[in-house]
Formats: C-alpha cells, structure tokens, sequence
C-alpha cells in the first residue's frame, strides 16, 4: 500500500465517520434535546436550523472529499469497468455507487427543499404546517441514514473482502 494510498483511505474514513456520526448526532442527540431546551415550538426550529446550518458547512466538505477519495480509491475499477460487473469487489462497489447517488441526491433534495420551507413557515407562523413538512423531513432523513449506514456496511464489506 503506497502512502497516497494510505492517506486518500484515511481521509475518506475520516470523511465518512464525520458525516455518518454527525448526522446520527444531530438526530439522536441534538433534537431530542431541543425539545428540553426550547419550550417554544418557533425558537426550537430556528435553533436546531442554525445547528443543521452549521453543521451543513461539514457535510458539504465531507461529501466533497467522500466523492474525490471515493473515486481515487475506486480507480481500478471506473479504469476497467468489466471488473464492476464480473467480481463480488465490483458488484459490491457498484451497489455502494448506487447508494451514494441516492443519499447524496436524497440529502441535499430534502434539506434543501425542506429546510427552507420550514425556516420560511416559521417566519410566517404556519407552525401546525411546520410540523406537517416535518414530517416529511424526518422520513427523508431517516431513509438518508439508512442509505449511509449500508453504504458504510458495504464499505466494510469491500475492506474484508
């Protein structure tokens, strides 16, 4: 294993661990103790918004730096693309393919669109349907933290080979 191989695996770990273990932070730390926190349902919003946002900065970076090393490590076969589909390796990195595309795609499709109609019915008071697009979020989140915990899986599938 050449060192820029060492160093482009490191930093896709790193990567993920940010981004998988951030998002299972913010879900399972930060808004349930958001409802402890803020009592109003408008503050609650706007406070777990700014932490989303903050917390965004990071995942744009990770899921850069995610895609780029991906790929670097993924080269021998994007290079000789017969290995994708004629060895469990590629089957497996194909399917973790999928999966990318579909959470990162998932992802930004649902903060983006979510995340700002929520922000702009807070603003107007719309709370009841706050909690309605919420809902929706959630959903959308959860599939996204599904979709990133088989990724990871796959991953690991991919190292024990």
């Amino acid at each position: 294993m050449s060192l820029l191989f060492a160093l482009v695996l490191w930093v896709h770990l790193f990567s993920a661990m940010v981004l998988v273990g951030g998002s299972f932070f913010i879900w399972l730390v930060v808004w349930p103790a958001s409802y402890k926190i803020a009592k109003d349902e408008a503050d609650r919003t706007r406070m777990v918004g700014r932490i989303a946002k903050r917390f965004a900065y990071f995942t744009h970076g990770t899921v850069v730096a995610l895609v780029l090393s991906g790929l670097y490590l993924a080269a021998p076969y994007i290079e000789a693309p017969a290995l994708l589909l004629s060895t469990f390796a590629g089957d497996v990195l194909l399917a973790k393919m999928v999966l990318v595309v579909s959470a990162v795609s998932l992802m930004y499709a649902n903060n983006i669109y979510h995340g700002r109609k929520i922000m702009r019915l807070v603003t107007e008071g719309r709370l009841d349907d706050v909690k309605r697009v919420r809902r929706l979020t959630h959903v959308a989140s959860y599939v996204t933290l599904g979709l990133l915990v088989a990724i990871t899986v796959l991953g690991a599938v991919l190292v024990a080979g």
